[in-house]
């Protein structure tokens, strides 16, 4: 029988991601009418409104719908926001952010994830997104300041060439810690190299590249 798509959207936004304190109405409604399905590989797309981490390879993974929900809630984006994102993946927090900022730069380590990404929101009628391959920890380099800097990835601890990237103002939210007990915090920088922290939710993602925790040896 064939799945209900739009049915299971619905139920993806009032079952799962407004329980868990998702009430920003423009969040809800792109999350709504963002084609989730179309960001996933084919064989998962019976799986794409599930509350699941689903595999992208590369040992990445997309995160569940309700981390994406509080994510985007939590950056409060803006129509004139300049947005930058770091770990690409399937493109589909990169259109949802698209959709309520004024223009995202996406960069991934993965070459064949951005190639994936750039197909998926050209479909999608989505063109105010820069997609970039590089790494982020330690070699690539923006040309300008954002308002809002999303990591899709976990980071051991925070780099501080990240923290330099933002604009006066400016957000970062970003999955810190140890797994499997990390921590997803909202870092919003407050002039003069001050910045606000804020603890939001616990989860647990894969680390990005040179952003592991340290080794440890065993005797």
């Amino acid at each position: 029988m064939a799945m209900n798509f739009e049915q299971a959207r619905v139920n993806m936004v009032e079952n799962q991601v407004r329980p868990w304190e998702v009430l920003d109405a423009r969040v809800l409604d792109v999350l709504g009418t963002v084609r989730r399905e179309d960001f996933v590989a084919p064989e998962h797309r019976k799986l794409a409104f599930a509350d699941l981490c689903l595999p992208l390879g590369h040992g990445e993974v997309m995160m569940k719908p309700v981390v994406e929900g509080r994510v985007l809630q939590a950056l409060e984006l803006t129509p004139n926001d300049q947005v930058l994102e770091i770990g690409t993946g399937s493109g589909f927090l990169t259109a949802c952010m698209a959709k309520l900022a004024g223009h995202v730069t996406s960069l991934d380590i993965h070459a064949d994830f951005v190639t994936a990404a750039s197909q998926r929101l050209a479909h999608a009628g989505i063109a105010n997104v820069k997609l970039e391959v590089g790494e982020a920890v330690s070699g690539w380099q923006p040309t300008g300041l954002f308002d809002a800097l999303v990591v899709t990835g976990a980071v051991y601890q925070v780099p501080q060439r990240f923290l330099s990237w933002l604009k006066p103002g400016g957000r970062l939210l970003v999955v810190r810690g140890e797994s499997p007990v990390q921590h997803v915090l909202l870092l919003t920088h407050e002039g003069n190299g001050r910045y606000r922290e804020e603890s939001l939710f616990e989860t647990d993602l894969p680390y990005l590249k040179h952003a592991e925790p340290p080794r440890r040896f065993v005797f």
